[in-house]
């Protein structure tokens, strides 16, 4: 098992350190360009996500958390901020509270597109954490088999 932590202020150059920190952690596990890919997109959005919406322009601290065992790499990305209070909402395609900004509600679809496996818990006024893992190298035994 291996593991690293990561603690930065929600800036917004901070989401590409936190993307590239973590491509950079998983590269001795030999991910697929795709399987890299898929991770730094889901890093990228969950970052966004505390950016965004947890801080909304003000600034706290975001947290990554990545774990491998194995094949399985386990990222756990929070934020000290605002909370969710209708998680299952949040979690509907295209649903965004910030419709004036542009947002197109997806952040939370492509993370659970990306990733094998995907939670979120948050309480409103105390923070949210997403949990996504994602078995790398699926490709290659799959081909095997």
């Amino acid at each position: 098992m291996n593991e690293m932590h990561l603690k930065f202020l929600s800036r917004s150059e901070n989401e590409v350190f936190a993307r590239n920190a973590v491509a950079a952690f998983i590269l001795p596990l030999n991910p697929s360009l795709s399987e890299l890919s898929d991770v730094k997109t889901a890093v990228s959005e969950a970052v966004t996500n505390c950016i965004v919406h947890a801080y909304r322009g003000g600034e706290g601290w975001i947290t990554v958390i990545c774990r491998t065992e194995g094949a399985r790499l386990s990222i756990e990305v929070s934020d000290e901020g605002r909370g969710i209070p209708n998680v299952e909402e949040a979690l509907t395609p295209f649903y965004t509270t910030l419709p004036d900004e542009e947002r197109s509600g997806m952040g939370f679809t492509i993370m659970q597109t990306f990733m094998s496996g995907f939670s979120v818990v948050s309480a409103a006024g105390s923070g949210t954490t997403v949990t996504m893992c994602k078995e790398l190298g699926e490709r290659a035994e799959s081909d095997a088999g």
